[in-house]
């Protein structure tokens, strides 16, 4: 069975299918308007990190969004595991997604028409930066358009509106750099596509207040700071303190705790990931090995 799941597993309309044959109708508000929310955790060795903090931001999201699967918590965790079990993933990226679903009277606008599902899917593991760039420092451009404002969409709740990271990214490879950062219309730093970002100036660590989700990774870090004695603070960012810092590094569940070496036209350090950053991940990664926030999946269900 294995084999056939190999390239990933989803469930889709409460049927487990291989991850190519996964699909939503075209009339699903969830594609023609994104209304839908998600959350991503990843499994590291067989096990979970931090599983209960992302369904709880998970459960948050579907409830500002007035979004009401019928699955509930247990049932939604149990499809989780099934869905990396039948993969026979060790390392995988692991997605649930609450979408608004299709009217059931055709033209209708009025959102209880619509019947709401749930939908999971586990992939082999992903990294937005990849290992080789991590390595050396990702190079990351300050995209020219400006975030939407948290006040027309919300940012703490996990969503599909790429407009603003995608033409960022757009700008980022079209001048050969790794990915973007994108600052709020104030000129304050907000987050990058799928990533939160911290700077780090004199030993001190600092991430952005706004217009930005609440990672879970991001969570991680600021608890590894206080463990580790590192000065921590969620505050604002202008972009000349982005440009100016020592060191720039970025975390997210798909690929940790991630240091950058340029920003723009800036070289940070030696061009190389700076201590605090490295210190830091290696924290992280260390967390996964000694099970902290782990919970093993289940394979035999």
């Amino acid at each position: 069975m294995q084999s056939r799941f190999q390239g990933g597993a989803a469930f889709v309309r409460g049927a487990f299918v291989p991850i190519a044959e996964a699909s939503i109708s075209p009339l699903d508000w969830a594609f023609t308007r994104s209304d839908a929310v998600y959350d991503v955790v990843h499994v590291f060795e067989d096990g979970f990190y931090r599983l209960a903090d992302h369904l709880d931001r998970f459960a948050v999201s579907m409830r500002t969004r007035r979004l009401a699967p019928p699955e509930s918590r247990a049932q939604i965790e149990a499809i989780l595991h099934r869905c990396v079990a039948l993969t026979g993933l060790s390392d995988s990226y692991v997605a649930m997604v609450a979408l608004r679903g299709r009217p059931r009277i055709p033209g209708s606008r009025k959102i209880e028409d619509c019947d709401n599902h749930f939908m999971a899917y586990a992939v082999p593991w992903i990294d937005v930066i990849p290992k080789d760039v991590q390595a050396r420092g990702a190079h990351l451009w300050i995209a020219t358009k400006p975030r939407v404002p948290d006040a027309s969409v919300d940012p703490t709740v996990k969503n599909y509106q790429w407009s603003d990271f995608t033409s960022g990214l757009f700008e980022a490879q079209d001048n050969g750099f790794d990915s973007a950062i994108v600052c709020d219309d104030a000129g304050f730093v907000t987050e990058g596509p799928g990533f939160n970002v911290f700077i780090v100036k004199d030993g001190q660590v600092r991430t952005p207040d706004r217009g930005s989700l609440h990672g879970i990774t991001r969570k991680s870090v600021l608890e590894l700071c206080g463990m580790l004695g590192i000065p921590a603070a969620i505050a604002p960012v202008r972009r000349d303190e982005l440009e100016d810092a020592d060191e720039v590094f970025l975390a997210t569940t798909a690929g940790g705790v991630m240091p950058a070496a340029r920003i723009n036209g800036t070289i940070l350090g030696n061009d190389r990931p700076g201590p605090v950053s490295l210190r830091i991940k290696d924290a992280y990664w260390q967390q996964h090995r000694d099970g902290t926030h782990r919970t093993d999946v289940i394979r035999d269900a």
